[in-house]
């Protein structure tokens, strides 16, 4: 806080009241990190598109809640169009994904079809938008 209050020109109190009122209005949702998934021992990276069955609220409701759970799922994101999802999902190594792939991914509720692209290199990691 204290380098971001120098950063902006703005004392420490007054940089810590205007980060509580953009918490309070909402602007501000939380505070993150950004891990690097190669020294937590999850360095295989994949994106899942997802094609559900069906689009009601309760097929829809059961996935969310399924993916939810699964820890190597790091972000998931439903879409406009097809596919319905996409899925970012981190692993130890090709064999733990195959393995979380067949007794994870493909059992999720719904699901018609799964398809996986590999990340050969992050370009952009998250930014704030201009």
């Amino acid at each position: 806080m204290t380098d971001v209050a120098q950063q902006v020109g703005l004392s420490l109190s007054a940089c810590h009241r205007r980060f509580r009122d953009l918490e309070a209005a909402g602007v501000i949702r939380g505070f993150s990190v950004d891990l690097d998934l190669d020294l937590l021992g999850v360095p295989f990276e994949a994106l899942v598109f997802v094609t559900m069955k069906a689009g009601d609220g309760t097929s829809v409701a059961a996935f969310e809640d399924a993916v939810a759970r699964i820890p190597n799922i790091v972000q998931a994101h439903r879409l406009f169009g097809e596919p319905d999802y996409q899925l970012y999902v981190a692993a130890t190594s090709k064999q733990h994904y195959q393995e979380l792939y067949d007794q994870q991914l493909s059992q999720l509720p719904g699901v018609q079809r799964l398809t996986s692209t590999l990340v050969m290199k992050t370009v952009v990691a998250h930014h704030a938008p201009v």
